[in-house]
């Protein structure tokens, strides 16, 4: 009964990893109806280990606060004349 349950824990785990991701559910039916090959199971696998990017682009401004600019994301210090955040990446309007 436990070696099933490895078995079962294992054959999901790609779908496992990605819980969190915007794709699960793509990447649960992948898994679920190809991951008896092994070639499904390490495409969704290496899908769920993937990065979840987004593809739009995300603008901050850089807010002035006595002299220093900081980025309206995730508060990093930073130049004006920048295009993109040094801390988080983010495009700078």
């Amino acid at each position: 009964m436990v070696s099933l349950l490895i078995l079962v824990v294992l054959y999901f785990l790609p779908s496992i990893v990605a819980r969190d991701k915007r794709d699960a559910g793509s990447i649960f039916l992948l898994n679920l109806l190809l991951g008896w090959t092994l070639i499904g199971w390490v495409l969704a696998f290496l899908w769920a280990c993937s990065s979840d990017r987004s593809t739009q682009v995300q603008h901050v401004h850089l807010a002035t606060a006595n002299g220093a600019a900081y980025c309206s994301h995730c508060g990093t210090p930073g130049y004006v004349v920048s295009r993109f955040c040094s801390n988080c990446g983010a495009r700078v309007n």
